[in-house]
C-alpha cells in the first residue's frame, strides 16, 4: 500500500534472509511455500518463502561453519564479511524456525537426518530464547554453507513505511528431512512446482508479491534441482517502485 504521503527520507532496509527450498517431484523441480497469516503486519495473507530478519546474533563468529567463508558471500551480495556470515546465519535459522529444514551436520561433510530432536530447540529460537550460535554449539552442530547458493536481492519500494534488504539463496531438501507448516505465521504449507504456484496466482488462489512471482518466474525455467544449482547467477539488487494509478498501485519492477 502506498502512503498517502510519501517520506521525505525512506526508511531504512532491515537487512533478511530468505530461502527458496527446492526437491525434485514427479511433477518436476518443487518449491516449499508457506502462506501468510491474514492480519500480519507485513505481507499477511501472502504466499512466500521462508525467510525473516537478521538477528544481531547471527553474527556471532563462534559457529562453526563449513563451505564457501563470510568472503565469498560478501563478493557476491556486496556486502561486508561481517554481514554476509549474519546473512547466512539468518537464511539457515529461519529455514529451520519456519519449515523444520536444517542446513547442518554432525561434520562439514554430514547433514542432520531428522530433526524431530530438535523440537524444542526450534521453539525456544522462534521465541528469541536462544541464539542460533548457541543451538549449534550445544547440539555440536556445522553449519553447511555449502548447502545454499546466492540468488538474488531484492530491496521493499521506498515509498513503503516497513522495508526489507532482502538476499535470496536457494537450497535443497536434505535427504531424510521433510519440511513442514509448524509456524505461527503460517495458515497453510505446500510444495509447489514454479507454474502451479503461479497459475494459482493468476487464478486468484494465492497472493505473491513481486519478489515471489519474479522468482518463482525465474525457477519455471528449470527442469529440476540439478539445473538450478549449476546455472551461472550474478546476483541483482532489485528495488521496485510503487505508482499510484487514481485508488490503484500499480508495481514497477525494473
Amino acid at each position: 500500500m502506498v502512503p498517502d504521503v510519501v517520506p521525505a527520507v525512506p526508511v531504512t532496509p532491515r537487512d533478511a534472509a530468505t530461502v527458496m527450498l527446492l526437491r525434485d517431484g514427479e511433477a518436476g523441480l518443487e518449491v516449499f511455500l508457506q502462506r501468510r497469516v491474514r492480519g500480519m503486519a507485513f505481507a499477511g495473507g501472502m504466499t512466500v518463502f521462508p525467510g525473516g530478519g537478521v538477528d544481531p546474533r547471527d553474527g556471532d563468529a563462534s559457529v562453526a561453519w563449513s563451505g564457501p567463508p563470510p568472503e565469498w558471500w560478501a563478493t557476491r551480495f556486496a556486502v561486508t564479511a561481517e554481514l554476509a556470515r549474519a546473512l547466512v546465519c539468518a537464511a539457515v535459522r529461519e529455514t529451520f524456525e519456519e519449515s523444520g529444514v536444517l542446513l547442518a551436520g554432525a561434520s562439514g561433510d554430514s547433514v542432520v537426518a531428522d530433526t524431530a530432536r530438535y523440537r524444542d530447540a526450534r521453539r525456544a529460537l522462534v521465541a528469541r530464547e536462544l541464539s542460533f550460535a548457541g543451538f549449534l554449539q550445544a547440539e555440536g552442530l556445522v553449519l553447511r554453507a555449502d548447502l545454499l547458493r546466492p540468488w538474488t536481492n531484492w530491496v521493499t519500494p521506498v515509498e513503503e513505511p516497513r522495508r526489507y534488504d532482502t538476499r535470496f539463496f536457494v537450497a535443497v531438501l536434505p535427504q531424510g528431512q521433510r519440511a513442514d507448516g509448524w509456524t505461527t505465521e503460517a495458515a497453510d504449507a505446500v510444495w509447489q512446482t514454479p507454474r502451479a504456484a503461479l497459475a494459482d496466482w493468476q487464478g486468484g488462489r494465492r497472493m505473491l508479491m513481486p519478489p515471489t512471482w519474479v522468482t518463482l518466474t525465474e525457477l519455471a525455467e528449470y527442469a529440476g534441482v540439478s539445473d538450478v544449482l549449476s546455472a551461472p547467477r550474478a546476483v541483482e539488487k532489485i528495488v521496485p517502485k510503487l505508482v499510484r494509478d487514481g485508488d490503484a498501485v500499480r508495481v514497477i519492477v525494473p
